[in-house]
């Protein structure tokens, strides 16, 4: 069986097989129509096979899912959803294009789902603002796992818990902005993240693997790490917000 398209590209509201993929424990599915808080995704994908098998699965599981093939229809419609997945390569515009234009605008998660699997490809995505970064052909179990860990995350209570007052630099929690001196500092929901975790303990030093695993779930590469906290200086401009101990980690300045 196959999704139906319209002119506007698949709907998100078609039904499905009933059948289930080899391994996977059948649940019961819920009306499509009905919106569970916290659980609705927009899936971006113009591949009708891909977005049919992942559609599937996401709904088996107690997902709402909403789908577009193209980057023009994927800005008009992430507002109302609780994360984007979002392939890269999209008939009208580049995947990178369309998530740093979410990201500018949004704190929504993105995981990107994409046959792009090279590091500089990982770095780019990660960069342009994605929270998750899968590489086609991907598990369905462990994009499942991915999805609700990335939700979880991005809920946290701890990341969004105070304020912060360092000096000129204030973080809103709640808003999750960042001004220095008054006036805004754009950062990624990553950046804050990091900086947000650094800054609620000036001084102390956090290690790689203990800002990885609090920022990405440890799914990521020092080089991940490095390239944010190289972003988030290069933002903060003159002085030493965050301090490099060679062979541990980093430490937010104390003075």
């Amino acid at each position: 069986m196959t999704l139906s398209r319209g002119d506007t590209g698949l709907s998100g509201r078609h039904s499905l097989p009933s059948s289930t993929l080899e391994g996977e424990q059948t649940v019961a599915c819920h009306n499509p129509s009905e919106v569970i808080p916290g659980r609705h995704l927009l899936l971006v994908e113009h591949q009708e096979d891909d977005a049919e098998r992942l559609l599937a699965v996401l709904r088996r599981h107690g997902y709402t899912v909403d789908t577009v093939d193209t980057g023009h229809q994927a800005l008009e419609r992430y507002r109302s959803a609780d994360m984007v997945i979002l392939e890269l390569d999209l008939p009208d515009l580049d995947g990178l294009k369309v998530c740093r234009t979410i990201r500018a605008e949004s704190d929504i998660p993105i995981i990107v789902v994409t046959d792009r699997g090279t590091e500089l490809d990982r770095v780019l995505g990660l960069q342009s603002g994605a929270d998750d970064y899968i590489v086609k052909p991907c598990q369905l179990h462990e994009t499942l796992a991915r999805i609700d860990a990335v939700l979880r995350r991005t809920r946290s209570p701890e990341q969004r818990s105070s304020n912060i007052f360092r000096g000129p630099l204030q973080l809103e929690a709640a808003s999750r902005e960042v001004l220095l001196d008054g006036t805004a500092v754009r950062l990624t929901r990553k950046e804050f993240d990091l900086l947000h975790i650094l800054a609620s303990e000036p001084g102390k030093v956090f290690s790689r693997q203990e800002l990885m695993k609090q920022v990405w779930g440890g799914s990521w590469s020092r080089r991940t790490l490095d390239t944010h906290v190289s972003s988030i200086r290069r933002k903060l401009g003159p002085g030493e917000w965050i301090i490099t101990v060679r062979g541990v980690g980093f430490q937010f300045a104390t003075t």
